[in-house]
């Protein structure tokens, strides 16, 4: 549609395109499954931890507990992100899975942290501990764990809520891993310290996948271009499209974890191209770089920017 502005001489073009060749998987089935593998085996570690008077086991415990916040954090982040749009969210909701993903690295950090906590205070002080049901219980751990980061293996590329989801438990079979062998070099060498001294290590290589799980969600949380999509290249596709003289207000963010929204304004001195045109722009930016929701503003002269807005490009 065009309006005119007398005052200013010109005309804007809006369009509205929405490609959903990009829609978010269901997860629900997978998350359902995984929290309540995961609360039956909280509930069988930490009555093994209690017989075997293993702190080990009893940490895990509840390490595998805050998985399950974690777990419930990115399935409703998932479920809220499914919302229809309202008067007062026009996007829906689709912003929780970002904030889930978020929140689910921030409970990761401090789960890490509790079990270093636990891990230096028993180097200190090492404890002897019952080393064959600690690794029968562990082994299961790692067969429970493993099973639930699976669920999630296949849409961990594509969107970072669920990636949380794979990482905190891809992180729990790690942890499970450490402890196994832990407890095995435990009745090899008989020292106490080995069981803390892995749990450490078991520390740093979660530290390391989360960080990443961190920054990403932090970076969509501050509406920054989504990875995986390059803003020149974007601006090069606009501005070379036939009548464009010049590109400028563009603006690209993400509206979740999976969907992605944009902004330009399109100087067009020829005259409004017609609606042809502006669905095949729409088409374009779905296809080539996986973004859905494009607003695209046509301008018929340099005036039209009235001296509103930052030039990006």
């Amino acid at each position: 549609m065009a309006h005119d502005h007398a005052n200013h001489g010109h005309s804007h073009g809006h369009h509205h395109g929405h490609g959903h060749h990009h829609a978010p998987a269901d997860f629900g089935r997978a998350f359902a499954i995984g929290t309540a593998l995961n609360l039956l085996f909280v509930a069988i570690e930490g009555g093994a931890g209690f017989l075997t008077n293993s702190v080990a086991l009893l940490a895990d415990a509840g390490h595998n507990l805050s998985d399950v916040l974690g777990l419930l954090i990115a399935w409703g982040g998932a479920e809220l992100a499914k919302r229809p749009t309202s008067k007062r969210f026009t996007y829906g909701l689709r912003g929780s899975s970002i904030l889930a993903a978020l929140f689910n690295a921030l409970v990761l950090l401090v789960a890490v942290g509790a079990i270093a906590w636990e891990a230096s205070r028993r180097l200190s002080n090492p404890q002897p501990i019952e080393a064959g049901p600690v690794m029968l219980v562990a082994a299961i751990g790692i067969a429970v764990n493993l099973g639930t980061a699976l669920l999630f293996a296949s849409g961990r590329k594509g969107d970072v809520n669920i990636r949380g989801a794979f990482l905190h438990m891809a992180a729990d079979a790690a942890v499970s891993a450490g402890v196994v062998i832990a407890g095995a070099l435990y009745l090899w060498s008989g020292a106490a310290w080995i069981d803390p001294a892995v749990s450490l290590l078991v520390v740093a290589v979660i530290l390391w996948s989360t960080w990443g799980l961190l920054k990403e969600s932090m970076v969509l949380a501050l509406q920054a271009v989504p990875p995986g999509i390059d803003p020149d290249r974007v601006a090069a596709m606009l501005e070379a499209l036939p009548g464009v003289a010049r590109l400028h207000d563009l603006h690209i963010w993400p509206m979740s974890t999976t969907e992605t929204a944009l902004t330009a304004h399109l100087v067009m001195p020829g005259g409004h191209p017609g609606d042809a045109f502006l669905a095949t722009t729409q088409q374009r930016l779905a296809h080539d770089f996986a973004i859905g929701h494009a607003t695209l503003q046509i301008e018929l002269s340099e005036e039209a920017e009235c001296g509103m807005g930052e030039r990006l490009v």
